[in-house]
């Protein structure tokens, strides 16, 4: 039986510069598992998607993190990209509403360089996760523990490493929030 996310919303946080597969493949998965998903952005308008280093797709922002409250979604996706984590990671608005969602016990799922934000947000500590292999000093460096699988679940924390995990990624993310709704 295919778990039902009817009624549950879901941030997305990327500007330009995400990997595409990372934003994309989570965005479906969770639609058609019935969650409404917004991609949350520093301002309205499209953001660049990448296919590794090339150009990709534009996607829509939904909501500019200005108007955006993490106490309005259910879960919080952080897609990678160089660029993307990179600049996510600075922003002091993005670094809050993870911060908050995290604070409220939310599913934070990240991939790939998505890493690095909840790492700057200061919720690696004490933590395992697994990322792109080049952040495992940084998560060390905060405090966590890092591990080299295709998904790691610590908590309220899911993570995976890279675009091959996204099928595993997808699964825990829509489980993760199926157990919530069920408890």
């Amino acid at each position: 039986m295919a778990i039902s996310l009817n009624g549950y919303k879901v941030a997305i946080l990327a500007v330009d510069g995400f990997e595409q597969a990372e934003l994309i493949e989570p965005q479906r998965a969770l639609k058609e598992a019935g969650a409404k998903v917004d991609v949350v952005s520093q301002k309205p308008g499209q953001i660049q998607g990448f296919k590794h280093v090339d150009k990709g797709d534009k996607v829509n922002v939904d909501v500019a993190f200005d108007a955006a409250n993490a106490a309005d979604y259910d879960a919080v996706v952080l897609p990678g990209g160089v660029v993307n984590g990179d600049a996510l990671r600075l922003d002091a608005k993005a670094q809050s509403f993870v911060k908050d969602a995290d604070r409220a016990k939310k599913p934070i799922a990240v991939i790939c360089h998505g890493g690095w934000l909840p790492i700057s947000a200061g919720i690696v500590a004490g933590r395992t996760m697994t990322s792109w292999p080049s952040l495992q000093d940084d998560v060390r460096n905060a405090g966590g523990t890092w591990v080299d699988q295709e998904v790691q679940i610590d908590g309220n924390l899911i993570t995976s490493r890279k675009p091959d995990d996204i099928p595993a990624f997808n699964r825990a993310l829509i489980e993760t929030l199926g157990k919530a709704r069920a408890a």
